[in-house]
């Protein structure tokens, strides 16, 4: 058996009235890939902050290779050689990818006041080679790729000679080919012996990357169990404790065409979107699918005023509109939730009642200036309970909610608004099955309600459960249009996706 390198056992840790962690445990061996799951708020992220040093228990014990430890700050884990690549990169954009390796532990000359460049390089160059990555130590980390930086925070912990390596939903904004970098990477972290905890939402990857998975819930260890000997679907049960609602796939054959409520006509922007045209009726889910790249996320910011555009038109219902900025673009009835809502959805230090009113503020100001606090309140509470957000109040600061509660609240604020047309960025990236659950039900129900949706997805299952049609897209070109019948797969919307015009 493995060298046991983490034990953790008995862990509590409490917030503000909140029991977070309830005599939670978990263990980490040598050479292994070990999958921390659970909902959001089940308490994965605290029980890691606790390894890391970010959070102190309040009781329990830490074990690090049979030694009992205390842990007092990150620099202890660090020490120790326990390191966290966090789902947002740390790294300085404008440094080169050989300072954010040493930053902090640069190499010196022999005048120990200067920094020694060349040797610092010289050991970055060293550290990539060992783990087969062609990146050069001398460029700006601001021109790498996503996967290109996520790598960089690897050979980052690398640096500090980490054993133990937590990595927090390492995939969320990565492509099928750079995951399989980023896998291969991993492989090669277990055969040196790193102990590596794996924390992500994609079930799928579950399976093909991990040895062993711990299953958390609402505070409380579940179980471990070995991965071959478990479904997704029994992993998924342990998670939520509950029944998962499960979308139909939609079928428009037997309903009359509905009315056109958005069209787009020759949609351009320089290097960037050329000539697309689609439209948007009453009622419907449009699914736009698409490699990284590929245009998706750009497309929605211009129809919504956030990026210029130099050709096109958009009507909404039928008749032409201008749209030069958010502002407008919500006056016309659009709402769009950004794929980036920690930066462009929400205020997190602000409160629930607050995120909800923000695209409404002019509905609960009167007319000499004052807002109306008891109005918005109201408004609050009721899109609270209509959407179900886990909060133990409206007056709590949204960075205490999970990711799906954030979600909701976010679509909240433009259902506060009425918008009638709703642009969805990757609606559920980030956020657990159960909470996924809840957002493609509300979807529905809003589609239902006549409310119009475009929806911008990579994860091509989600495309076919929910939408009613889908465009794809590569290299800023609609390159295709799918009915989503029973005829249409994920194969057809990868030959879409692939399909380079021009």
């Amino acid at each position: 058996m493995e060298q046991t390198i983490v034990r953790m056992e008995g862990i509590e840790k409490h917030f503000a009235g909140v029991h977070a962690l309830k005599g939670c445990r978990f263990e980490l061996r040598a050479g292994e890939v070990h999958a921390l799951v659970g909902e959001n708020g089940a308490g994965k992220s605290t029980m890691m902050k606790v390894l890391t040093g970010v959070y102190r228990k309040d009781e329990g014990s830490i074990f690090y290779k049979g030694e009992e430890v205390q842990i007092a700050d990150t620099r202890s884990a660090q020490k120790l050689g326990i390191g966290m690549i966090h789902q947002e990169l740390n790294l300085a954009p404008h440094l080169t990818v050989a300072q954010n390796i040493f930053i902090g532990k640069e190499p010196r000359k022999a005048i120990r006041l200067f920094l020694d460049d060349k040797e610092m390089n010289r050991q970055t160059a060293l550290l990539l080679k060992q783990m087969k990555l062609d990146i050069d130590p001398t460029t700006p980390v601001a021109e790498l790729t996503v996967a290109k930086q996520q790598m960089v925070e690897i050979i980052k912990a690398i640096s500090y000679e980490s054993q133990v390596l937590i990595m927090d939903e390492p995939t969320a904004a990565l492509s099928d080919s750079e995951i399989d970098e980023l896998f291969r990477m991993i492989a090669q972290l277990k055969e040196k012996g790193v102990g590596i905890v794996y924390i992500s939402h994609r079930m799928a990857e579950l399976k093909r990357i991990t040895d062993r998975i711990t299953v958390m819930r609402d505070g409380t260890y579940i179980d471990t169990v070995q991965t071959p000997d478990i479904s997704i679907d029994q992993i998924i049960a342990m998670m939520v404790g509950r029944e998962i609602y499960q979308p139909v796939k939609p079928d428009r054959k037997a309903e009359k065409a509905p009315e056109t409520v958005l069209e787009v006509r020759g949609l351009s922007r320089r290097n960037v979107l050329h000539d697309l045209s689609f439209s948007l009726r009453k009622g419907e889910i449009l699914g736009v699918a698409g490699l990284v790249g590929a245009g998706r996320t750009e497309m929605a910011r211009a129809i919504f005023g956030a990026d210029p555009i130099d050709a096109g038109d958009i009507l909404i219902r039928g008749r032409e509109v201008r749209i030069a900025g958010p502002h407008q673009a919500v006056k016309h009835g659009i709402g769009y939730l950004s794929e980036d809502r920690k930066h462009f959805g929400c205020l997190l230090d602000m409160d629930v009642k607050t995120n909800v009113g923000l695209a409404a503020l002019g509905s609960f100001t009167s007319g000499l200036g004052f807002m109306s606090d008891r109005r918005m309140a109201e408004v609050s509470v009721k899109v609270v309970e209509e959407l179900r957000v886990k909060t133990p109040g409206i007056n709590q600061k949204l960075k205490f909610l999970s990711g799906g509660n954030q979600q909701k609240v976010i679509i909240g604020k433009w259902l506060t608004r009425d918008c009638d047309i709703l642009i969805f960025d990757e609606p559920t990236r980030g956020i657990d099955v159960g909470a996924k659950s809840e957002i493609y039900k509300l979807l529905e129900s809003l589609a239902a309600e006549g409310k119009s949706i475009i929806m911008i997805s990579s994860e091509l299952p989600e495309i076919l459960r929910l939408s009613h049609r889908i465009i794809v897209m590569c290299e800023g070109r609609i390159t295709g249009e799918l009915i989503n019948d029973q005829h249409a797969s994920q194969e057809q919307i990868m030959t879409y996706a692939t399909r380079r015009i021009g």
